[in-house]
């Protein structure tokens, strides 16, 4: 089914809702030629019951119309006053495991610097549709480095983290209730090019891939949320997505854009890697993206 926007490029789950990133919002006058900013929307995931009340042949799982913004189906992403004009990118989406809030990375191309865009995810005892957002810190977004391209948090909703591809660092920002503050000693180094990150969905760890060094950065995290860098682990050539395993949580793959495969690793006790055997394992040319099905482990 089509999104409302241009482009769709990242998605993300948070209770009964499915979020969905596009490039470009659709205005009459956006195109590649002459981008405008993007935009996120809202899906309700359907039970069996709702969807079959629409049409009865209707399987569960099945997304509804995208959520009403007023008189739009979808929420910009823009800035206000004097960089109102400014194009933002979108690069990342991800909602908190609480699925209270949701947060976006961005790149402003117009003034070359990094944001996150945070919204509250209304409850459905909000008396609006669930999944509804509501811009955070009065709609400002969040300064994130300088090229932003990937975001995620931590399975205790209590942290986010961005890459910055062109700093090679990595932002760690704690969550409140008004939306993110930087983690004392962020920004935390990477290599270069990080292009995907992931937090262990059993806490204590998190990965990012390094497109331009061929390989996976491991780090622990402290209490505090900060990181310490366990090591790095090769992979196959340009390495741009990363996921794990969702039943035990123990083995990690990357997408190799360059390499056209798939790179393995089994995950140690203390967060570090071990490659698995045969790997890297062939895939279609230059693949973008990886995810595990939970019902039988099989990745694609």
């Amino acid at each position: 089914m089509n999104t409302p926007g241009i482009f769709p490029l990242a998605a993300a789950v948070g209770g009964p809702n499915l979020f969905v990133l596009d490039s470009y919002q659709p205005l009459p006058n956006c195109s590649p030629a002459s981008p405008c900013s993007g935009s996120i929307a809202v899906y309700p995931v359907l039970t069996l019951a709702q969807a079959q009340a629409l049409t009865p042949s209707q399987p569960a799982d099945t997304l509804g119309t995208p959520l009403a913004n007023g008189n739009l189906n979808y929420w910009p992403l823009a800035l206000t006053a004097t960089n109102a004009k400014d194009v933002i990118l979108p690069t990342g989406v991800t909602v908190l495991k609480s699925g209270t809030e949701l947060f976006v990375s961005a790149y402003d191309t117009t003034a070359k610097t990094g944001y996150v865009f945070g919204f509250s995810v209304s409850p459905a005892s909000a008396g609006i549709p669930q999944g509804t957002l509501t811009p955070l810190n009065n709609g400002l977004p969040f300064a994130a480095g300088t090229q932003p391209s990937a975001i995620a948090s931590d399975p205790t909703s209590s942290f986010v983290y961005v890459t910055d591809q062109a700093a090679s660092t990595v932002l760690g920002f704690s969550v409140s209730g008004s939306g993110l503050t930087p983690i004392a000693g962020s920004p935390f180094p990477a290599g270069n090019q990080p292009s995907a990150i992931l937090v262990n969905p059993t806490g204590g760890y998190a990965y990012l891939t390094d497109a331009e060094d061929g390989n996976v950065s491991a780090y622990s995290i402290a209490s505090n949320g900060a990181l310490t860098r366990i090591g790095s682990f090769a992979t196959g050539t340009q390495p741009v997505a990363i996921g794990i395993d969702p039943n035990m949580h123990q083995f990690l793959y990357t997408a190799n854009f360059l390499g056209s495969d798939v790179s393995g690793f089994e995950i140690n006790s203390d967060g570090s890697l071990l490659g698995s055997q045969s790997s890297p394992y062939p895939s279609n040319a230059q693949p973008t993206a990886v995810v595990a099905i939970p019902h039988n482990g099989s990745t694609k």
